[in-house]
């Protein structure tokens, strides 16, 4: 059974931690990685760095950059990934970033490689769903690779429903139409689209990202949600030299 539905089965507020591949040093991927396992973190997300990182806020950006600068590439890190122990972790592991650097790399060998290496989904943010159903669904399923779909505050009700419908690991809610990084904290608007969302009853398990930063943002994320995601707060610790162990251990 893939980690993911393991997981949303056992827990409730589902801890995932974002962080970019070689960043802040190229060797620092699978160092960060036994970090946040065994800090006991539920979900790691491992960023793959690309060039026009659209969706993402400065401090993802600039991680990026510096990945990038680093040598970081799909290649690299399916190499550091493959001398980690991350097929024996608890936890579930997912690749996020960009649909170029895959159609670059080659689909179905990106997805070989993320099966040998242990990873359980993947986080392609423009990756449209019908493109994905069409070209890209059975070579996933080969593979036993969940993929995450996004929704926004302007996602209509309609297309929620049918991301739902053809999603079976769990629908990332982003809490603002912004950038990662921005807005964060958590307002009376945010708290009545979570509700909304909730209160439509989806099959699928929620995780609410961007702008959650924090241990009073990341419980009340957790009240209409299966858990939430933090990155870009994350991102800014390991940058400041921070420990990841005390990053985690503050947050529960």
């Amino acid at each position: 059974m893939n980690k993911i539905d393991i997981l949303f089965k056992e827990k409730k507020n589902i801890l995932s931690i974002y962080f970019t591949a070689g960043f802040p040093k190229p060797k620092d991927t699978n160092i960060i990685l036994d970090e946040l396992e065994k800090s006991g973190v539920d979900m790691i997300e491992i960023g793959i760095p690309f060039s026009d990182p659209l969706a993402d806020g400065p401090i993802i950006q600039h991680s990026s950059e510096v990945a990038l600068k680093n040598g970081m590439s799909l290649k690299l890190l399916f190499e550091q990934l493959s001398k980690s122990e991350i097929r024996n972790s608890k936890s579930a592991m997912l690749l996020m970033g960009y649909l170029n650097p895959v159609l670059q790399f080659g689909v179905e060998n990106f997805c070989k490689r993320a099966s040998e290496v242990g990873i359980s989904g993947v986080i392609l943010p423009d990756l449209p769903i019908d493109e994905y159903l069409s070209e890209y669904k059975s070579v996933f399923d080969k593979y036993n690779l969940k993929n995450i779909f996004l929704i926004t505050p302007q996602t209509s009700e309609k297309r929620i429903r049918y991301i739902d419908e053809h999603s079976d690991g769990f629908i990332y809610v982003v809490s603002s139409a912004s950038t990662t990084g921005t807005n964060t904290g958590m307002d009376a608007w945010k708290e009545k689209y979570f509700s909304r969302i909730k209160n439509m009853n989806l099959k699928n398990p929620l995780m609410v990202g961007f702008g959650i930063g924090d241990k009073k943002s990341f419980f009340k994320a957790c009240e209409y949600a299966n858990g939430a995601i933090i990155g870009s707060a994350f991102i800014k610790h390991l940058e400041n030299g921070g420990n990841v162990r005390a990053f985690i251990k503050q947050l529960k």
